[in-house]
């Protein structure tokens, strides 16, 4: 059985593109939790109503790393499932804004730049700037990262 492929190819990767995710996703208090209970992280930030009535946004605050997975996730289908080698490194990732429960996510990826593979003769280097935006259009986390992409067989 073959995989679905429904990434892009490194050839396809053009910097200056830039990609609107279609996937948008409201953030539960369930990911939150689930998600913070999955990778220890015990932040009260994150758990305690009590302790975050306290803070500077007197509310708690959505995981960041759930965040951070969740906008890079949306962009899979679109640019990498099938095509992608594996990711060789995140770069500066910045959270301009928080993120709150019920805060409703979109995404988008720009390709910045692409090289070909030193190492691998079927493959190029590509980075990758992904931005996450809530229901305000506030940019709430931008990424950087570097992907290791397969260039199109010569059968495709």
């Amino acid at each position: 059985m073959q995989a679905t492929v429904s990434g892009k190819y490194y050839e396809e990767l053009e910097p200056g593109q830039i990609y609107r995710h279609a996937i948008t996703r409201t953030v539960t208090e369930t990911d939150n939790l689930l998600f913070s209970a999955l990778t220890y992280n015990s932040q009260p930030l994150h758990l305690d109503d009590e302790f975050c009535k306290n803070t500077v946004y007197g509310r708690r605050l959505v995981n960041s790393i759930f965040t951070l997975g969740l906008v890079v996730g949306v962009g899979v289908g679109e640019l990498t499932l099938g095509t992608t080698l594996g990711n060789l490194g995140f770069g500066e990732i910045t959270f301009p804004k928080p993120v709150f429960i019920g805060d409703t996510l979109r995404a988008e990826t720009e390709i910045i730049a692409r090289r070909e593979s030193r190492k691998n003769p079927n493959a190029g280097i590509v980075t990758f700037e992904t931005r996450g935006f809530n229901q305000r259009d506030e940019m709430v986390v931008k990424v950087n990262r570097v992907g290791l992409m397969m260039k199109r067989p010569a059968s495709a």
